[in-house]
Parts: structure tokens; sequence; C-alpha cells
């Protein structure tokens, strides 16, 4: 065998360009020259050929003259690749480790270097190195599965990749009592938990979590990630909650801004790539991940401009967790272009989802997936009206968007309208915020938006804040003050309420009004009070209010919220027996027997500031139940 020492390394500088040669160190004069990329090797033939197979076609079929010259320009792994190849060559030591691995392997493939040429060769030794000490390493399998991406298709070619996806698929889905923390989570315990354990070696000892590893893979590039995700969910160990929070992980990790509804990369196809992939990944079992978590996965497929069918997935899975929602979480932003702030469609679509869940027709596939997905469920009165509180919040948001049309309102409203729910508070107050931020609109557009509340259903506090709304028609204020007086009178075990005729014609559905019949039915119905009614009204409110409510609700502080719930309604009561001012405005701006509805869960203002000061008790209320 040759001396061999080192391959010694000389630079020479020529202008901007470095011509590196590598020499080897022997008694005997070099014999061939191999030139990787800008990098020339000064060997021996002898050792080169006597374990390449590669180097031999080469120096067989090259140019008599340049017989001892030789050019390998597309080596997997370039330079550093081949001069492992050579160091072994000349039976000196190699290092290898899981970061110069699969170059060595490749490299080694490319030049031939197989049992057939020589027994233990380096091909041989590389593949002993793998199975023994990278594949049953953690830490090793996922960095050699990280440096397979530079020659990706050789390694795949070799099973390199393969071995390494199983490898960690596999330590993934072992019993957490037989694992020791992975190099994420591999810290020292402080002196005082060590105690005098001499077997402790400093290592923290605590329970492992079922998703330890989730972290470590977030170093993945996302092909290889989908490989590994899709090997653990097919050995059916893991649960579907544990592969949730897996993907759950590498969308924080993976995409900038995911957690604010932007994209902070400049690569959008990536960005989208790695979107459709995390939605393709979803387990199919429901509550594998959170209905937020899909939210935001819709917004940044939205964003990315994901494909329909990806978005339908997500829609489809929101729809069924949609009474897990929060507000902030059902706010999509509308496409950059659009008029509207919000996209209200997509959430209609959401709706629509959710509301199928009761249909009792089958859902007939050949695909048992799409079968599972879409098999109807009966939904429980509790998420219904979770849904219809939500939906109710998420109306009154988007009602501060001026450019929002009536009918987009209108149509997410009727869908949840077949949904009971006790009070019709949250309603209420969308509707007020919808008058608000759109007072140019029709007579009859706030006919068709008033229609959607009932004023029955609305809690005192609200009916206190709906008779001084300047927004909101006089008949609706009638209607509400009249329901409350029939309240109050079922309460009080009254037959029937004190009131005038017009009131209990209006109750009864009839069209009684004192105007002539030539008046357009429209105005008659969308008639606002006059600034002196108006006026006339919340005084007496407000002496009502401030003679018995507030004041001996201070003086009272222990009272219950019902004692409280029977002063107001007493208020209302008194309220209406002043029969001369709403037999003025009855007669004044007549009556069509529409009903009319309102819902508001949240706290309620008062309808201009000029209110507040003319009635200090109101700044007292805060919100409703």
């Amino acid at each position: 065998m040759l001396p061999y020492c080192v391959l010694e390394r000389s630079i020479d500088c020529n202008g901007d360009k470095f011509d590196k040669h590598l020499y080897v160190a022997s008694e005997l004069a070099t014999d061939i020259t191999v030139t990787v990329g800008d990098v020339k090797f000064y060997l021996h033939k002898f050792p080169l050929l006597s374990k390449s197979a590669c180097l031999q076609k080469l120096v067989a079929s090259g140019n008599e003259e340049n017989s001892d010259e030789v050019q390998i320009s597309d080596i997997p792994g370039g330079p550093a690749a081949f001069e492992i190849c050579a160091k072994f060559c000349y039976s000196m030591i190699v290092t290898l480790n899981a970061y110069n691995v699969v170059a060595a392997r490749c490299a080694a493939e490319y030049l031939g270097m197989h049992e057939t040429i020589e027994k233990g060769n380096l091909i041989y030794k590389i593949d002993v190195f793998l199975n023994a000490s990278i594949f049953r390493s953690w830490k090793d399998s996922i960095i050699v599965l990280q440096t397979t991406k530079s020659m990706l298709s050789l390694s795949e070619e070799l099973k390199v990749v393969s071995f390494c996806i199983d490898s960690i698929a596999t330590k993934a889905c072992i019993d957490v009592s037989k694992v020791d923390w992975s190099y994420t989570y591999n810290q020292r315990k402080l002196p005082d938990e060590n105690g005098n354990d001499p077997n402790c070696n400093g290592v923290r000892s605590r329970p492992v979590p079922k998703d330890w590893w989730v972290e470590d893979l977030c170093e993945l590039e996302i092909d290889l990630y989908k490989c590994v995700i899709m090997n653990i969910k097919t050995k059916g160990i893991l649960s579907h909650e544990v592969i949730g929070e897996a993907l759950k992980a590498y969308s924080y990790r993976r995409l900038p801004g995911f957690s604010k509804g932007v994209i902070h990369s400049r690569d959008v196809l990536k960005y989208r790539s790695t979107v459709d992939t995390i939605v393709w990944l979803l387990p199919a079992e429901k509550g594998s991940v959170s209905c937020s978590f899909l939210l935001k996965l819709l917004k940044a497929a939205i964003i990315a401009d994901s494909g329909e069918m990806a978005r339908e997935q997500l829609v489809r899975r929101i729809g069924h967790q949609l009474e897990e929602a929060s507000l902030n979480d059902l706010l999509i932003r509308a496409v950059e272009g659009e008029d509207v702030m919000y996209d209200v469609d997509m959430v209609q679509k959401i709706v629509k989802e959710f509301l199928m869940q009761d249909q009792n027709a089958e859902f007939e596939s050949e695909e048992n997936e799409v079968q599972e997905i879409r098999r109807p469920r009966i939904l429980t009165d509790t998420s219904k009206l979770m849904v219809a509180k939500l939906i109710d919040a998420y109306l009154a948001e988007i009602a501060k968007d001026p450019n929002l049309p009536l009918s987009k309102f209108v149509d997410l409203a009727e869908m949840v309208s077949c949904i009971s729910r006790p009070a019709h508070d949250g309603l209420y107050r969308a509707i007020d915020m919808y008058l608000k931020e759109h007072q140019g609109i029709s007579k009859s557009e706030k006919k068709r938006l008033c229609k959607l509340m009932d004023c029955k259903k609305l809690s005192v506090d609200a009916c206190m804040h709906a008779v001084q709304n300047e927004r909101l028609p006089m008949r609706v204020i009638v209607q509400v003050l009249f329901f409350e007086q029939v309240r109050s009178a079922a309460l009080s075990g009254s037959s029937s309420p004190d009131l005038p005729k017009g009131l209990k014609d209006l109750n009864s559905g009839s069209h009684g009004s004192s105007r002539s019949a030539a008046t357009n039915p429209e105005e008659d119905w969308d008639a606002l009070a006059t600034a002196e009614e108006l006026k006339a009204l919340k005084g007496e409110l407000a002496s009502l209010r401030l003679g018995n409510g507030v004041e001996g609700s201070e003086r009272n502080g222990g009272d219950s919220r019902n004692s409280i719930d029977k002063a107001a309604i007493s208020k209302m009561k008194g309220l209406l027996k002043s029969k001369r001012i709403f037999t003025k405005i009855w007669s004044s701006k007549g009556a069509q027997g529409e009903n009319c509805g309102s819902d508001s869960s949240e706290s309620l203002g008062p309808a201009n500031p000029e209110e507040a000061k003319s009635t200090p008790s109101r700044n007292r209320r805060h919100s409703v139940s």
C-alpha cells in the first residue's frame, strides 16, 4: 500500500480566481489527476482503480495523451464527498457523521465502490454505519433526512430517504415510557431537583408528553414532513389529536404571519404549497384540531390563493365545529380589491355546512373517507344556540362596514332565524349598528331589516334602550312598549293590559289607522317620531327611572337582579299608561300590523350623546344578559 499521510492543499491566487490543488503525501510520484469542479486531486491510479469501477472506465476510455487526467463534474456532494472516497481508497481513517454520510454514500455509489470490486468497500462500510448508528438515533435520523434534499433523487433510489422516514415514524410512535427526551427538550435539571440520586446525571426526569416529537419535525421541509406524517398515520398508533397538534406546531413554525392572518414570506408558491399540504394531512376525525386553527388555515388559504378543493374542505370541517369558534376567528378579511371589509359569503357557506348536519338524508359515496366527513349529525340545542349568538355578534361587527349591502346582512341573519333563542338582544344590537352606519337606507330596506327581530324576546334593558333609540321607526318603539306592557301584565296577574285601542289592534295584526286610505303603508310603517314626541317620551321615562329605579337600587345595593327587573318593568308600565302621549303618536303616525323583533346580548349605549346628558342614570347600565 502506498504511504499516505494527508491530502495537502495549496491555493494559488490569480486575480479573483482560486485554483485549488490537493496532493497526496507519498514517496511515489502521482500518476493521475482527478478534477472535481474547480478542485484538482493529484493521486495514484492503483489505490483508486482497485476500488472504483467508475474510475476504471474513465481511465480506460480516455485519450492516450490525456489518460492521466480525469474530470468528474457531476459527482454528488462535490469535492468534499470525493475527498472522503479518496481517503478511503488510501486506507486513511474516514470520519463520518449525520451531516456528511449521505453525500459520501451517494458519491460512493457514483464511483461504483461496490463489493464486486473489492470486499469491504466503501458502500458496504457506509451502509453498516447507517444501520448501526444513524437509523437508531432520533436526532441523527432527522439531520440525515434534511441533508438528502440536495441529492433527493439519488437518495430515494438508494432508499436512504425511506429508511430515515421509517426510523423517525417508528420512534415517534413508541410508548412514551420508553422515550428519552429528544434533543430539543434535553435540558438539565436544577441543582435542587437532582437531590442525591447518583443515577440522575443532571438530566431532568419528568413524564414525557405524547407530542414530544412534534417540535423536532418542524425542522423538515414540507415534502419530507408530509412523508413522515403519512408514515405515522399509516401505523395507526398515535391518536388523531396528537397528529393534529403536530400539524398546528408546523403551521406556526413554517408559515410566517400565520397567527395574524398575513403572509410574511416572499415565496408565495412555497407558502401555498405548505398550506395545501397541511390541509391534505388533517385527520378526518372531528375535533382533531380546533375550529380556531381551521379558521386560521382558511384565512391562509384565501390569502395564498389555494385551490378550491382545499378551501371547500376547510369550510366543511369548520361548519362541523362552528360552535367552538370565536368572533375574532370568524372575521375573514375580504380579498384585495373588494369594496367590503369582510368575506361574508364565506361565512354563509360555513353556516350552511353547520345547518346541513341536521338533514336526515344520507350522503352516498363510494369513497369511505368522504362519506365519513359528510355523514349527517343531529345538532344539539346548545350548539345551535352558541352558533346563533356567534352570528349575532358577527352581524354587529360587519354592520360597521359602510359598504356592506343590506342583502348580505339580511341573508346571513335569516340563515340562523330557524334557531330558537330565548333572547334577541344580540340581533337588536346588530340591527341598531347597521342603522347607525347606514342612515341613508330606504324605508323598504328599513322594514326588511327590522322584521328580523322579535320585540317579545328583548330583555328589559334592551327595551329601555330601544324606546330611546331615535334610529328605530316609531312603530318599532311602540311595539317594544306594547310587548313590555303585556309581559308586565302577565307578571302582575292582570287579565289584559290597559292599552289604547290602536295598540291592541297592532298586537292582533289589524291595520287600524286614523290616516286616510290614500296613505302609503310603507310610510306608515317606517314613520319616525317628531322631536317633540320623542322628547316627551324620554322625559317621562327619565323621571320614572330617577324616581323609582336607580336611586332605589343604590340605596339597596344588595337587591337581586330580579327586583331590578321588576322595577324596570314597573317603569315601563307607568310609561305605557300615559295614554295621552301614545294616543297622539298613534293618531298622527298610524300603524300597519307587521311583526318586528330585535336581538342584543351585548352592552347598549345611548342613541346619541345628548341623551346621555339628559338622562344621567343611563350610564349606570352596562350590559344586557
